[in-house]
């Protein structure tokens, strides 16, 4: 089973858009598809980015719902611990904590849409970073 982080523009843009690529991914991931990796503070990092008053606006959802949806992801991922800190990893410094949860979760692929940055960061350990489309191509193989 392929073992999956997502990096939070991808989370945001699942909640903001109902027929993207990123809202197919996180239901793949609902329907354990796949391994969603987490750590706390990546969890702690999705809840304040999609609590934002702007995020929270342009998905049409309030705190409540992010929360269910943030416990529902909290129910079924595998919990990653920080055994080692790997800064810098040359990701940019919001992406150092999804590096860092990927590295020690033992994930095959990061996905987001910054990948310029973060698959040079994530090549040093073996790990891939695809945009959500190519993550759910890799799922549905």
């Amino acid at each position: 089973m392929l073992r999956l982080v997502i990096d939070t523009d991808v989370i945001v843009a699942a909640l903001q858009s109902d027929s993207g690529a990123s809202r197919q991914l996180l239901l793949d991931v609902l329907d354990r598809h796949c391994a969603l990796l987490l750590s706390v503070p990546l969890m702690l990092e999705y809840e304040a980015v999609l609590t934002r008053p702007g995020h929270l606006l342009a998905a049409g959802i309030d705190e409540r719902d992010v929360r269910l949806v943030l416990d529902e992801l909290a129910g079924l991922c595998v919990p990653v611990a920080f055994d080692y800190r790997w800064r810098p990893t040359g990701a940019d410094g919001d992406d150092e904590l999804v590096v860092e949860t990927a590295v020690n979760g033992l994930a095959d692929v990061v996905a987001t849409f910054n990948t310029r940055h973060m698959q040079k960061a994530c090549e040093r350990f073996g790990i891939s970073a695809e945009r959500p489309v190519h993550c759910l191509r890799r799922i549905r193989t």
